[in-house]
This record gives C-alpha cells, sequence and structure tokens, in this order.
C-alpha cells in the first residue's frame, strides 16, 4: 500500500479562515502538501455573475447579507476560538507548507503547474469552479470539501439552508469527486453535526469545515490507496446561493435563525 506521507497533494483554494484550518488539518497527515491559492474574486465580479443568473434585485440583497455576515464575524470571535478547541485545530499560517499564488485557478499557468508538480491527488477548497481547461489538466482523483450535504444543498451556505428547511438532521458537509457541475459530483464521505444556539450565518461554515477535516483527510487516503468508494446521493437537487437580506432577517426575527 502507498505510504500516504509521501504522497504529493495540492489543495486548491481561494483562501480564508476556514481553507486555512482544512490546510494546517491536512499538512499533519500529508507533509508534501502543496497549496495553489487564487484571488478572491471581487463584489463587482460576484455580483455580475449573480444578476446574470438571478436578477439584480436578488443580487443586491444577497451582497447585503454577506455584508451582514462578515460584520457577524466580528462579533463571533469568541464562538470561533470555542469551535477551533473543540476539534483541536488552528487557523494560523502554516509556515511549513508552500504556497503558489496564481490571479486564477483556471489560468494557463495554474494548469501548466498542476502538471509539472504531478499531484497524487487535488483537493478543493472555497474556490471558484474549475473550468474544462483546468479539469483536463488534473490527471489524479480530484475532490471537493462541501459545507453542506448533497445534493439537496449544494452551492452555498448548505448548513444555513438546512436550518431554514428544517431539516437540521441534514446539517452538514460532504466530501465529493468533482465534475464540471456545482457539487454534482458522486460522494465519498458526509459528516452531520448539531450547531450551537450561538451559531449563525457567520459560524456554520467554520463548524461544518472543523467537522469535516476527518472525512477529508480520510478521502485524501482513499485516493492514494485507490479505495475511494464513491455513491450517489439520494434526494433532490438544489443549488443554492446566500439569502436575500428580507430573507435573512425574516426567519432571523421570527425564527431565530441567523
Amino acid at each position: 500500500m502507498p505510504d500516504t506521507r509521501n504522497a504529493k497533494v495540492i489543495l486548491m483554494t481561494s483562501g480564508g479562515l476556514n481553507p486555512q484550518i482544512m490546510i494546517n488539518a491536512l499538512a499533519r497527515q500529508f507533509p508534501k502538501l502543496h497549496v495553489i491559492q487564487e484571488n478572491y474574486e471581487t463584489k463587482r465580479e460576484i455580483y455580475r455573475r449573480r444578476v446574470r443568473k438571478l436578477g439584480r434585485l436578488t443580487a443586491l440583497g444577497q451582497l447585503a447579507t454577506m455584508s451582514l455576515s462578515r460584520v457577524g464575524k466580528n462579533l463571533a470571535i469568541r464562538r470561533t476560538e470555542e469551535i477551533l478547541e473543540e476539534y483541536k485545530l488552528w487557523a494560523g499560517e502554516s509556515k511549513g507548507v508552500p504556497v503558489t499564488r496564481v490571479e486564477t485557478l483556471n489560468s494557463k499557468d495554474t494548469q501548466a503547474l498542476i502538471q509539472r508538480l504531478q499531484p497524487d491527488v487535488v483537493f478543493l477548497i472555497s474556490c471558484r469552479p474549475l473550468s474544462r481547461g483546468t479539469l483536463a489538466a488534473i490527471r489524479c482523483p480530484l475532490l471537493n470539501f462541501h459545507a453542506g450535504i448533497n445534493p439537496t444543498y449544494r452551492g452555498q451556505m448548505g448548513g444555513y439552508w438546512s436550518r431554514v428547511e428544517r431539516d437540521e438532521e441534514n446539517f452538514g458537509a460532504t466530501v465529493h469527486l468533482v465534475d464540471i457541475g456545482i457539487d454534482t459530483g458522486d460522494t465519498l464521505y458526509e459528516v452531520r453535526v448539531k450547531p450551537s444556539r450561538r451559531d449563525t450565518i457567520s459560524t456554520y461554515p467554520l463548524l461544518l469545515t472543523a467537522a469535516g477535516t476527518g472525512i477529508a483527510a480520510q478521502a485524501i487516503e482513499d485516493a492514494i490507496n485507490g479505495t475511494l468508494q464513491p455513491r450517489r446521493p439520494a434526494g433532490r437537487s438544489e443549488l443554492r446561493f446566500p439569502p436575500p437580506v428580507w430573507t435573512y432577517l425574516r426567519h432571523g426575527l421570527t425564527r431565530g435563525i441567523w
């Protein structure tokens, strides 16, 4: 059986607190982890994309909610610290993990870098959907961490929507294979947790990332060992987006789901 500690694992991300927690957790098990980090999409880029898909009013409402969420993160520092302590995780920058910064994961330079590094596994967390060109450049198992249970809570804010739909037994995260769709690849592992009363839309993704570090490591190990067992998840498939601010405020004020 291959030595997983010598395996070459690439993690691709746009960066942030939650990906950094995952990087630190995986680096303990896979010392040859290499991070490729793309630049964040600008608010203007996100807005334009949402307008094309959902319309101007909904796009503006979603941006307003995300602005509130960022404020909420500052107010939820104590809860963030509790989650990290509970799962024995660290959010600081790991100086031992090489990081290559790129404009976008879908550039020709990134595709050439992947081919040069010749990874055994590529793992995605919090990044843009990969283009067909980047997918074609990856010749090894390609996995994604998703903070939601597929296929019902694909896209964004899976934990939030499971609570809104009174489906808290499916407040969880998924590691799955990647295809050309958004969170549509076959499932490898799932984890479900119970949110605290003090969790909100600002901490749901952090809680799910913390709870999901174990299944992420297991899926990568399976990929290295050639023992992946993908399965098609059951249930309706629905692509989720952040709630527009009027939906967010309504559920917060009437049901305490913030």
